[in-house]
């Protein structure tokens, strides 16, 4: 697909901070994990770490930081990663067969549309200069955005480009709005304080957004369902302790508190218990339909698989305990 194209081609000029996770098994198997600079990416890869839960599988983590998820899918294709992270706008990818969803994560709202000062609607972006990450949650609060005001992309200079490209080129002026989220959102309000919000994903209360940890499509069952039992368990130790995973989270993410506290605000967590009885009803199914539709409509799918070929509910369901 065209977005993936482009997704692909910015890789080449993407840095990817390796960073090597201390565990105490010697001998596991080494997991390559992806994650994006955010609460949603790393907090459980942080907990895990800090609560020793890879070695409770056998497993020696080697995390690798990337800028947004479609970055991931592509290393994912390539052999070099064997599981990641993703935003909501980035599950056309996992829905078109380039990876699989291993384990919801979170319901985030973190996306936004915004403008330059002086720029007061979408409306006022028409035939305006907008940077987005392509294929991303940025990419799609923009669509979604222009959809509600009856717009589409053809009334806009779009212009494709990487996250800390769109915070750059709106801080200097160069673009005149952005699709893009929370945190780099407060980078750019440093530097651009009258900037506005536009859109925002909590305008369509009805939509659910969820974020998520992905596999290569032909990932082995065995080793997939003990890095499903490992985000499991952090998972839950980070609804029981919000204050303390956003501690863990600032540790790894090498960030103030205060900021990654702020970033927590825009998403829901919720239970594995919780995570694992919304699977069996089939909540889980409506969310990642809703987001086909979407994809469809965007035409960055050409049809809307049915979730289960794509999500392991089976696999999570399974590997949950109480």
């Amino acid at each position: 697909m065209r977005l993936l194209r482009r997704a692909l081609t910015a890789a080449t000029a993407v840095t990817m901070l390796s960073l090597s996770v201390t565990a105490c098994s010697g001998d596991g198997s080494t997991v390559r994990f992806g994650y994006i600079s955010d609460y949603n990416g790393a907090s459980l890869l942080a907990i895990a770490e800090k609560q020793g839960l890879w070695d409770k599988q056998g497993l020696t983590p080697e995390i690798k930081v990337f800028t947004n998820g479609p970055l991931q899918i592509q290393a994912l294709g390539a052999g070099d990663l064997d599981f990641g992270y993703i935003g909501p706008g980035a599950m056309w990818l996992p829905a078109s067969g380039k990876a699989k969803v291993v384990a919801i994560n979170t319901l985030a709202y973190a996306d936004r549309v915004i403008g330059r000062p002086g720029i007061t609607s979408i409306q006022d972006l028409k035939g305006k200069k907008v940077g987005v990450p392509e294929g991303t949650s940025g990419d799609m609060v923009l669509n979604l955005a222009l959809q509600k005001a009856g717009m589409s992309v053809k009334d806009l200079q779009k212009v494709p480009m990487d996250p800390a490209t769109v915070v750059s080129a709106f801080a200097s002026g160069q673009i005149d709005g952005a699709g893009i989220w929370y945190p780099l959102i407060d980078n750019i309000k440093q530097q651009v304080p009258d900037m506005v919000e536009l859109a925002s994903t909590r305008q369509w209360p009805d939509s659910s957004f969820p974020t998520a940890f992905v596999g290569a499509p032909d990932a082995d069952e065995e080793l997939t369902t003990k890095v499903i039992k490992v985000l499991q368990e952090a998972n839950d130790w980070r609804a029981a302790h919000p204050d303390e995973a956003v501690a863990e989270a600032a540790r790894l993410l090498k960030l103030d508190p205060a900021k990654v506290k702020a970033d927590a605000a825009n998403v829901q967590t919720m239970t594995t218990e919780d995570l694992v009885a919304k699977t069996k009803d089939g909540t889980v199914a409506k969310w990642l339909n809703s987001l086909g539709d979407f994809f469809v409509s965007t035409g960055q799918l050409t049809s809307k698989p049915d979730p289960s070929a794509y999500y392991t509910g089976d696999l999570y369901t399974k590997a949950f305990t109480k």
